[in-house]
C-alpha cells in the first residue's frame, strides 16, 4: 500500500495558514497539528510540564498547573536564550508525537498535512518530519498584523512581538516548494487550495 504525500504547511501569524489547513481537511487530508500537540504537552499534567518546571520554575504556570502561555510568550519574546531553552524541551516531544500520528495515518489518508507554524524556526523538526513538500502561506506584514488584531485574542504589542520573533518572510520562502500568496478573498484562497489538492493527490499535473 502506498503512503500519502507529506506536506508541511507553515506561515506567520495572520497569514491565513489555519484557513488553508481547514480547506485541505475538508477535502479529506489527515491533519497533524503541531500547535495542538504543543498545547497538550503543556496542559496541566502534560508530558512536558515537569521538564518546564525544572527549567523555569513555578512562575510560568497558571492556577490549574498548565503553562501560562501569555506569560511565557512575554518571556521568550524578550529573551532569545529562554526561547531556546523552551524549544529544547518542546521540539523533540512535538516531533515524536507528529511522527507517531503520521505513522498511524499515512497508509489510509490521501494526503498528510503537517500544520507547523514555526517550521522555519525549528530545523530539527523540519528534517525529522521527512516532508515531501513545504507549502508556505505568505502575505504582507501589514496584512498579518491586521488579521491577527481582528481576532481580538492578543494585544497589538504581543502581535508585533510575535511577528518580530518569527522567521522573516524571506527565511520562510527559502524553505518553500510551493507558495500560496493569501492577500485576497477567502474564495480565492479556497480555489488555490483546491488546485493544490489536485496536484498533491496526483489528480492534476503541476
Amino acid at each position: 500500500m502506498t503512503t500519502a504525500l507529506r506536506v508541511g504547511i507553515t506561515g506567520g501569524i495572520g497569514s491565513g495558514k489555519s484557513a488553508v489547513v481547514a480547506r485541505f481537511a475538508a477535502h479529506g487530508a489527515a491533519v497533524i497539528d503541531s500547535d495542538a500537540i504543543a498545547r497538550a504537552l503543556t496542559a496541566a499534567g502534560g508530558e512536558a510540564i515537569e521538564a518546564i518546571r525544572a527549567e523555569f520554575g513555578a512562575a510560568v504556570f497558571d492556577a490549574q498547573g498548565a503553562l501560562d502561555r501569555p506569560r511565557m510568550r512575554q518571556r521568550i519574546f524578550a529573551d532569545p536564550a529562554q526561547r531556546a531553552r523552551l524549544e529544547a524541551i518542546l521540539h523533540p516531544r512535538i516531533l515524536a508525537r507528529c511522527l507517531r500520528a503520521a505513522q498511524a495515518q499515512e497508509t489510509a489518508a490521501p494526503l498528510l498535512v503537517f500544520d507547523v507554524p514555526l517550521l522555519a524556526e525549528a530545523p530539527d523538526v523540519h528534517r525529522g518530519l521527512r516532508l515531501d513538500r513545504v507549502l508556505v502561506i505568505d502575505c504582507p506584514e501589514e496584512l498579518q498584523l491586521a488579521r491577527a488584531l481582528a481576532r481580538g485574542t492578543m494585544p497589538e504589542a504581543d502581535v508585533r512581538g510575535a511577528i518580530a520573533s518569527q522567521a522573516s518572510r524571506a527565511r520562510r520562502l527559502a524553505l518553500a516548494d510551493d507558495v500560496l500568496v493569501n492577500a485576497g478573498t477567502l474564495a480565492a484562497l479556497h480555489a488555490r487550495v483546491d488546485r493544490l489538492w489536485q496536484v498533491y493527490t496526483g489528480a492534476q499535473a503541476v
